[in-house]
């Protein structure tokens, strides 16, 4: 399977997303859920569009873009809400990420 640079990153990202679900989950199970599944997109989106040659792997890159503006989002409301705190160097991460992600799509 062909991987892009990128991907070590994602899944890091992945790791430091799963301990925030976890504190996220004792307030509000639906939203880390939520989170979760957004996170795994990006990861899956990105290496679908990684080793395909066609329009679709374009729409892949979109897909995980659009996913992790989706996990930035739902980290940036648990903190809103109280849940967690802390997660401005992730959701760092996660706009490089997105960045990235659009980029692969032109």
């Amino acid at each position: 399977m062909h991987t892009l640079k990128i991907y070590p990153l994602i899944i890091e990202i992945a790791q430091t997303v799963e301990g925030f679900a976890k504190q996220i989950g004792r307030s509000d199970p639906d939203l880390a859920r939520q989170i979760r599944r957004a996170m795994a997109s990006v990861g899956l989106n990105c290496a679908e569009g990684a080793n395909r040659n066609d329009g679709n792997g374009r729409q892949r890159f979109l897909s995980a873009m659009g996913s992790a503006n989706e996990t930035y989002a739902g980290l940036q409301i648990a903190e809103a809400l109280g849940y967690i705190d802390g997660t401005a160097e992730v959701r760092d991460r996660l706009d490089q990420v997105a960045r990235t992600m659009n980029r692969l799509a032109r």
